[in-house]
């Protein structure tokens, strides 16, 4: 197994091939965990010019090892949260509303193959996905996730949206999961964030292009990030 990596950002429309393997691999791992209900696990988003997709893949371009998106809230189509709470706290459609004119979206569909499990790769493709939102003129940033996620979306500054569901609680996917919507107010200036995550984040952001040798549960890797895109 390798310990290189290459993580590439690119705007969904311009690859929908790279799209559809991102989609496979999730959707592989989900069922590995028993979750076949989420809600944007189709290949709409594909098409929707409003969503970027990182990648994390094989330096030869052929295996994709996991990856994230963003999709920026357009007023039309409901962010993945909304499409998977809404049903059970409506106040989650006004929230997002307040803050669309300031510019706001969600961080999503993060995932990693088994095969890397262990090395770290969701921590980092979390950090590249906030990277990349200045670019696309988002001010703010929501996400929901499970309890064992939470500890990753706390140290890059998300904090919980405790005014809908159960103090911010929701039962999603299924029953044996707890999710939780998280908010990070000020995709900006990251000053809820941990201080060595917020300078990885700056750098990404200020040096999209770089390869930087990463430190994960499993040791090193070399990521070669090639996070440059066109709003």
């Amino acid at each position: 197994m390798t310990n290189k990596f290459i993580f590439r950002a690119f705007k969904a429309v311009d690859e929908l091939e790279t799209c559809k393997r991102f989609l496979e691999g999730h959707v592989k791992v989900l069922k590995d965990y028993g979750i076949t209900n989420i809600t944007t696990n189709n290949s709409v988003w594909m098409t929707n010019p409003s969503i970027y997709v990182i990648v994390a893949e094989s330096p030869d371009g052929k295996e994709i090892y996991g990856g994230i998106r963003v999709h920026v809230a357009d007023g039309n189509t409901p962010l993945p949260l909304e499409a998977a709470i809404g049903k059970m706290d409506q106040r989650v459609y006004e929230i997002i509303r307040s803050y669309i004119d300031s510019g706001t979206g969600e961080l999503c569909g993060l995932w990693n193959a088994k095969l890397v499990a262990g090395y770290g790769l969701s921590l980092l493709l979390i950090r590249a996905g906030i990277s990349i939102v200045t670019k696309i003129n988002l001010e703010s940033l929501f996400t929901i996730c499970a309890d064992y996620t939470m500890p990753m979306v706390k140290r890059v500054g998300f904090t919980v949206e405790d005014s809908i569901g159960d103090n911010g609680d929701f039962i999603y996917p299924n029953e044996n999961y707890i999710a939780k919507v998280l908010r990070k107010m000020n995709a900006i200036s990251l000053d809820s964030a941990e201080e060595y995550d917020k300078n990885r984040i700056i750098d990404l952001r200020d040096n999209p292009e770089q390869t930087y040798i990463e430190t994960g549960p499993k040791g090193d890797m070399e990521i070669e990030y090639k996070l440059a895109i066109m709003a």
